[in-house]
């Protein structure tokens, strides 16, 4: 299971985007980052065209998400900036960058 996991997109125009999975759905998962794609609206996209990172968001948003309940996009954003905060130091991509308060 996959919800609440961070990922990055790896084709399309959106390639490099880092969103969090809020949805699955046989062989389409759907991603939210709080800003471009809310979580009213999230992306559908194939898991051939995005790469799991090795993190999930907090717990209590994790059980949400997979619940079904009231989930903010803040709380997504707020996730997806710290995780993107958090790669800077290892270098991250253009469109990650976005995500990071200068």
């Amino acid at each position: 299971m996959m919800i609440g996991q961070f990922v990055t997109s790896k084709a399309g125009h959106d390639k490099g985007t880092l969103y969090v999975v809020t949805a699955e759905e046989g062989d389409f998962v759907y991603l939210c980052d709080g800003r471009l794609k809310p979580v009213e609206a999230p992306k559908k996209k194939r898991r051939k065209h995005i790469q799991p990172i090795n993190a999930m968001v907090e717990e209590e948003l994790r059980e949400r998400l997979a619940s079904g309940g009231r989930v903010r996009d803040e709380e997504i954003r707020y996730a997806v900036r710290l995780k993107a905060e958090e790669r800077k130091s290892a270098g991250m991509t253009e469109m990650e960058e976005m995500y990071v308060k200068k």
